[in-house]
């Protein structure tokens, strides 16, 4: 999942610092560094990734610490080797 695309992906906040943040829930519009920008009823929320985890309809679904995919996008990749 760390060298996968996230942009387009449905997540799920199913762990958070935040309590406001759990159980947050959309599709992936954005990706930074250290966040997720996921569109969910309409809106567009910004979801730390730091403390985050997150579980993404890949398959079945896959669960991912936040803390994995704080990276720049195209650094991720480089680094999973």
């Amino acid at each position: 999942m760390v060298k996968h695309e996230l942009i387009g992906l449905d997540v799920e906040v199913v762990e958070a610092t935040d309590p406001n943040q759990r159980e947050v829930g959309g599709r992936v519009v954005d990706e930074t560094r250290n966040t997720l920008l996921v569109e969910s009823d309409g809106m567009e929320v910004r979801v730390p990734k730091a403390g985050n985890t997150f579980r993404f309809a890949v398959g079945e679904g896959i669960i991912v610490r936040g803390d994995r995919l704080r990276y720049r996008p195209e650094d991720r990749v480089k680094k999973a080797r």
